[in-house]
C-alpha cells in the first residue's frame, strides 16, 4: 500500500508540474493577444449579436471554445483534492461490487490510475504527443470529408439541410459504413494487428494481464465489443473468469472506430476546429479507457490463477483479396448503420411515449409546476429527464462537475445507460448548441469535456444481450459466465468511462 501511495503522489507531482508550465506559457500567450479577442464579456455580447455574418459566428464559436479551455487554471489544490475525491468514489464503488475484495492487488490499480494520468497529461500537454493526437484526429477529420463525397453523390440537397435528423440520417450514417470499410482494408493489410500487438505488450509488461486479454483490451481501442474477441477467439474457452470479465468491460468502457468517427462528426459539425477538437479529446478517451477497463475489472474480479503472458492475434481470414475485403466491411458497415440507425428511432419515440405518460401523471398531481419552481425553470415537468438528473447528480458532483451542470451530466449518463451512448451523445451535441450561454446550455467548458470521456463507451442494457450473443457464439462453454456477469460488467464499464472524465476535469481545472 505504500508503494501505491508513493507511485501515485509522484505521478500527481510531475503532472502538476508539466501542467503548470504549460498554462502558464499559454496564459502568456493569451494576455498577448488583443484584449477585444479573449475578454468573456466581449466574447458573449458578440456571440449574441444578431447582425453578424455568418462567418463570423463561425470564426467566433470556435475561439469562445478553444479559449474557454485555454483560460482554465489547470491544476491546483482543490482540482486536485476535488479529482481524488472523485476517484476514490469510483473506486469505493468498485470495490463493493468486487467478487474477492481481499484478493484486490492494489499495486496493479495504482499502475493503471498512474498510467490514465499520465495518458491524460501527456495527450494534452506534451507538445509532440499533443500534436501527434491532433493529426490522427485530423485523419478521422479528413475520413468525415471523404464520406460526405460519397453521400453527396448519393443523396445530393439532402446533405445541405442542417436539422438534427437530416445531418444523421445522410451524414453520420454513412461515415459509420465508410469507416467499417476502412477498418477492413488495416485488418487485410496488417496494419491494425501490429498497432494492436504493441498496445498488448506495454499492458503484459506494466500490469501482470495475460496475453489473451492484454490484445482483446487494445484491440477495443479500435474495434467493438464483439469484434476484437474475434481476435483471442482461440483463447476465450480456456480463460478464467478474471480474464473474462476484463474481455467483457474492455468491450463496455470503449467504442468502435466507426462510432468514433460518427461522435466527432455529430459533437463537431461542419466547424472544421471544432472537429480537431472533439477527434482529440475522444480519441484520448478511447485510449484511456483501456487502463480504466484494468483497473476496475481486477478490483471486481482480481486475478488469483497462473496467467499465460503470450499470446498471438489469431483472426478468420477478412477477405480473400483487396476488393473482397472491402467489400465485407461495407456490408458490416451497413448492417452496424442500420442497426444504429434502428434503435435510435425506437429509443427516442420510446422515451417521448414514456414522457407524455408522465407529463400526464405530472398534470393531474401538479407535479409539473413543482418542478418547473424548483428547479427554476430548467425542467418544466415530470420526465425521464428529470429523474435520471437527479438521480445520478450527486454521483457528478462527486466526480468535479460544477453543481450548475451536475443535472444536465446526470441525465445524459442516464440516457447512456437506459439507451445508448448514440442517443446520449445526440442529446450532448443539442444541449452543446442551445441556450443562450456561452457553451450552450452547459455553464462550464469543462462539463463538455467531461461529458465526451464519460458517454465514450458501449457500457448500457443493450450491451449486455450483445456480449452474450457475440461473444458467447465464439465461446459457447462462456455464456452462463456472461449471463451472470452481466450486469457486474455494465457497471464496470461505466465507472472506467467516469474514471477517465474524473481525471480529465481534474486536469483541466
Amino acid at each position: 500500500m505504500k508503494k501505491l501511495l508513493v507511485l501515485f503522489a509522484l505521478v500527481i507531482v510531475v503532472a502538476g508540474v508539466v501542467i503548470t508550465k504549460t498554462t502558464v506559457k499559454a496564459q502568456d500567450n493569451i494576455e498577448s493577444k488583443d484584449s477585444s479577442v479573449i475578454q468573456d464579456d466581449t466574447i458573449k455580447s458578440e456571440v449574441v449579436t444578431l447582425d453578424q455574418t455568418k462567418e463570423e459566428n463561425t470564426d467566433l464559436t470556435k475561439s469562445t471554445i478553444l479559449l474557454g479551455g485555454e483560460k482554465k487554471s489547470g491544476f491546483n489544490f482543490l482540482t486536485i483534492i476535488r479529482g481524488l475525491f472523485g476517484m476514490a468514489v469510483l473506486v469505493m464503488i468498485a470495490w463493493l461490487f468486487s467478487a474477492n475484495r481481499r484478493k484486490i492487488d492494489w499495486l496493479v490499480i495504482g499502475k493503471g490510475l498512474a498510467i490514465q494520468l499520465l495518458l491524460a497529461v501527456c495527450i494534452l500537454y506534451i507538445p509532440f504527443v499533443a500534436y501527434f493526437f491532433e493529426f490522427v484526429g485530423k485523419i478521422f477529420v479528413k475520413i468525415l470529408d471523404f464520406t460526405k463525397v460519397g453521400s453527396t453523390f448519393l443523396f445530393g440537397n439532402l446533405m445541405d439541410m442542417n436539422s438534427i435528423g437530416m445531418i444523421f440520417a445522410f451524414q453520420i450514417l454513412p461515415t459509420i459504413i465508410f469507416f467499417s470499410a476502412l477498418t477492413s482494408i488495416l485488418f487485410y493489410l496488417g496494419v491494425i494487428q501490429v498497432v494492436v500487438k504493441g498496445f498488448a505488450w506495454v499492458m503484459v509488461k506494466a500490469m501482470k494481464l495475460s496475453g489473451s486479454e492484454s490484445l482483446s483490451v487494445a484491440g477495443n481501442i479500435f474495434l467493438g465489443q464483439t469484434e476484437a474477441p474475434l481476435m483471442i477467439k482461440a483463447y476465450l474457452p480456456k480463460m478464467n473468469d478474471s480474464e473474462m470479465l476484463l474481455v467483457m468491460i474492455g468491450g463496455m468502457a470503449t467504442v468502435a472506430g466507426g462510432v468514433l468517427a460518427a461522435y466527432i462528426g455529430f459533437l463537431g459539425g461542419d466547424d472544421p476546429v471544432q472537429r480537431v477538437l472533439f477527434a482529440k479529446h475522444l480519441l484520448t478517451a478511447s485510449v484511456m479507457a483501456a487502463p480504466g477497463a484494468i483497473v476496475i475489472s481486477k478490483i471486481l474480479m482480481p486475478q488469483t490463477e497462473k496467467i499465460e503472458e503470450q499470446a498471438d492475434v489469431k483472426m478468420e481470414n477478412i477477405g480473400s483479396n483487396f476488393l473482397d475485403a472491402l467489400s465485407n466491411g461495407t456490408i458490416e458497415g451497413l448492417k452496424l448503420a442500420a442497426n444504429v440507425g434502428a434503435m435510435l428511432l425506437v429509443f427516442f419515440a420510446f422515451i417521448a411515449m414514456i414522457n407524455f405518460i408522465f407529463t400526464k401523471v405530472g398534470s393531474w398531481v401538479h407535479l409539473n409546476d413543482l418542478i418547473d419552481n424548483a428547479t427554476h425553470g430548467n425542467y418544466d415537468k415530470l420526465s425521464i429527464e428529470f429523474i435520471l438528473g437527479y438521480l445520478f447528480s450527486p454521483l457528478m458532483w462527486a466526480i468535479g462537475v460544477c453543481k450548475e451542470d451536475i443535472t444536465l451530466l446526470g441525465r445524459l449518463l442516464g440516457e447512456k445507460l437506459i439507451a445508448s451512448e448514440f442517443v446520449a451523445y445526440t442529446s450532448l451535441a443539442a444541449l452543446k448548441s442551445s441556450g443562450n450561454a456561452v457553451y450552450g446550455s452547459f455553464t462550464e467548458y469543462k462539463s463538455i469535456i467531461m461529458a465526451t470521456y464519460m458517454l465514450c463507451g458501449f457500457a448500457n442494457f443493450a450491451s449486455i444481450g450483445i456480449q452474450i450473443g457475440g461473444i458467447g457464439g465464439l465461446a459457447p462453454n462462456k455464456r452462463g459466465f456472461l449471463s451472470k456477469q452481466g450486469l457486474r460488467a455494465l457497471v464496470g464499464g461505466s465507472i472506467a468511462s467516469l474514471l477517465s472524465a474524473t481525471i480529465i476535469g481534474m486536469i483541466l481545472g
